[in-house]
């Protein structure tokens, strides 16, 4: 199974004094960019069997605008993908009870540091700091097919935005 990490799109910028963090929605510059990344992505040949967000609004706009590209055909949200999710509780209660076939790819939509580090510890079984995706930008993983991914999954794409415009 593959997963795609995808960071979502440029927001606008923090003011808690005016909106909270979850209602930040994406800027003009943010979706344009997104929608460029997505038709590079289907021009790749690239389809998801479902894009699972998180529910923050610029990930859900970002989603949005990957399923209108039409590389997938529907999008859920997910409490999980939200800052501070935890991916032990995902797989645990998300992934694995859908039984995906092996050769199934799903994305995520969601925010940094979580995804970065969720790649980290499916790559290492630790959080390495070492990885960065930019806004928009997206993560392959492979993940074994038997047993725990957490440390045994290999990264086969890291790529900022501005390779997929």
């Amino acid at each position: 199974m593959e997963l795609y990490l995808i960071r979502h799109g440029i927001a606008e910028d923090k003011q808690p004094e005016i909106k909270k963090d979850e209602e930040r929605s994406l800027t003009q510059e943010g979706r344009q960019k997104t929608e460029k990344v997505a038709q590079r992505i289907k021009k790749l040949g690239l389809q998801f069997e479902v894009i699972l967000t998180s529910p923050l609004v610029r990930a859900r706009q970002t989603a949005e605008i990957l399923v209108a590209s039409g590389i997938s055909n529907q999008f859920e949200e997910s409490t999980d993908l939200a800052p501070n999710g935890q991916i032990e509780h995902w797989l645990n209660y998300w992934l694995e009870p859908k039984n995906y076939a092996q050769n199934s790819r799903i994305a995520l939509v969601g925010h940094e540091p979580c995804l970065s580090n969720w790649a980290e510890i499916l790559l290492w079984g630790e959080v390495k700091h070492s990885l960065v995706l930019k806004k928009a930008g997206m993560i392959g993983i492979k993940l074994p097919e038997i047993g725990s991914p957490l440390g045994r999954s290999q990264m086969f794409w890291l790529t900022p935005p501005k390779y997929l415009l």
